[in-house]
Order: structure tokens, then sequence, then C-alpha cells
């Protein structure tokens, strides 16, 4: 796969369909790599008229790694942010999105749909902040403003997602196995499988749990983006599950609020994950967005 320079640092990303047909930029989530964009799922997009760009985030993957910043104490950080302390981090969601604005001046992009996912839906909304010329429409799936009165993560998801990582193959796949079957989509069937040969295709790439917690420290120091997100202009469409555990659905709820072009899609029996029965309806209303945005 290749890889762009971007705001000082590498990223590595793999693209799907004709360069002449409508970017779209997928954004993944905490720890995750690109591959959980699953090809299928790109593939669907790219059949439906995108040129479908996925990546590696900073710190994660193949993309350039920020070992120099030492690993960050999350824990403290979260009781800070409870106790509603300033927060330092290595650095922030606003330089993930720089990077993903860098990523588009690489693969000379003037303007894409972005969708992010969890995190990645939270870069997503930052860039349309930060970067309101890149973008044509925003997707935020499973996300949040991350506004301090919001519900937070029911303990059990807390809990799988401060659980260690371990070093050893097996044991970082079945923590895979342990964290999809808390946080996953109940009234959907669990594709053990699948959720094994994801987390075994991410440790063979780049096994690097660091990374993860850089990245969440990114995410608490970020603070909230409601009040921002009333300024972003462009159609939006927020996707959430109705039963996510870690970023519960009053997170979508309170980010479709806030952006004033915005759609809602709940989904019931979703949590915090993307099953593939759901792929037929996430991608229609996906590309319905996409369509209603090029047609301005």
């Amino acid at each position: 796969m290749p890889t762009a320079r971007a705001n000082g640092i590498e990223l590595e990303y793999d693209t799907f369909g004709r360069p002449d047909a409508e970017p779209l930029l997928l954004v993944m989530g905490l720890g995750a790599q690109m591959v959980l964009w699953e090809e299928d799922f790109c593939e669907l997009l790219a059949e439906r008229g995108h040129f479908v760009v996925r990546f590696d985030n900073r710190d994660i993957g193949l993309s350039t790694k920020m070992s120099s910043h030492g690993v960050p104490n999350v824990l403290q950080m979260m009781i800070d942010a409870q106790a509603g302390k300033p927060l330092a981090a290595p650095y922030t969601l606003d330089d993930m999105a720089d990077d993903t604005a860098g990523l588009l001046d690489a693969l000379e992009i003037e303007r894409a749909h972005v969708c992010g996912a969890s995190m990645g839906g939270m870069i997503a909304q930052t860039l349309a902040i930060r970067h309101p010329a890149r973008v044509k429409s925003l997707t935020s799936i499973m996300s949040t403003t991350g506004a301090p009165d919001l519900p937070g993560p029911r303990p059990e998801a807390a809990a799988a997602l401060v659980t260690p990582i371990p070093t050893d193959r097996d044991g970082a796949i079945e923590r895979g196995v342990m964290v999809f079957r808390t946080i996953g989509s109940p009234g959907f069937p669990f594709d053990e499988d699948g959720v094994r040969r994801r987390a075994a295709l991410q440790y063979d790439r780049c096994h690097h749990p660091e990374g993860q917690a850089r990245q969440l420290a990114a995410i608490l120091a970020h603070g909230s983006r409601r009040e921002r997100l009333r300024d972003v202009r462009v159609p939006a469409l927020v996707i959430h599950g109705a039963d996510d555990p870690l970023v519960p659905v009053e997170g979508g709820h309170d980010t479709a609020t806030a952006l004033p072009d915005a759609e809602l899609l709940i989904i019931e029996g979703m949590g915090h994950d993307n099953p593939r029965d759901a792929w037929p309806r996430v991608v229609e209303r996906i590309c319905a967005l996409t369509a209603r945005a090029a047609a301005r």
C-alpha cells in the first residue's frame, strides 16, 4: 500500500474505485487500523460512484509512530477530565485533523466527502471545523461532540477499553474478541471468526498498543466540539447505534442537533461496531448524502 507525506508525518493509505469519481475519505477510530474499514464495505461505496480512500491514523498501523512522546497516564487523565482540570497530551484531534487535510493535499484532492467512525467521527468533525473548504459532506458514525454533560460509557465498556493490551499475538486476538463481545451490536449476529481475523490482521500489520494510549489522550484533551459544530455548513449525516455501550446514543443525538444541516439515522440493535448486516442501510444513506452534497 502507498504512503503519503502529510503534516510532517507519513500516512499509509489505500484506495478503491476510479480516481475521477467522487472522493470519499474514511477515517477510523481509536487504536483501529484502516483495515477495519473492510474491503467489501469499501468496494460497495466504490461501486456507487466513489473514489474511496482509507488510511492509518498517526500512531497506528503503518503510519508514523509518535513514540518519542512516551506513554501518557490515561487513567489519571480521565480522573482529571471528570474534575474539570486542564489536560495535556502529546497531540490532539486538531493535529489528527490536520494530518487528514495533509493527506488530501498529497492526493491532490481539493474537497472530499468525509466519513469517520468513533474517534474517526471526532476527527472528521474537527476537519470540518478547521478546514471547512476541504469537506463536501460529513458523516459521523457512533461518535459524539465530546460535550462533558453527555453520558459516558457503560462501566463494562469503559473497563474493556482500558484493559491492558497483551503483547503476544494470541493474547491480543483474545482481547479483541472480548472487547467486541462487550461493545458490539446485540441486535446483530456476533461474527467471532471475523473479529478474530481482523484482530490477527491488525496484529500482523503492526502491533503498537502505545499508540492507542496517545490517541485516547488526544480525545480526552480535545474537549467539546458542540459549539464549533454549529458553524459547519456542509450536508451531514449522523449514524448511531441505539445500543452503543461505549459512546451512548445521546452522543449521536447531540451531534445531529449541533450540526445545522444534519440527518440522523439511529439503528436499533447496533452497538459500537459496523455489523455487516447493517451495511446496506449505512451505504445507502452515505450515498444519498454524498449525492445531495454533490448536487449543490
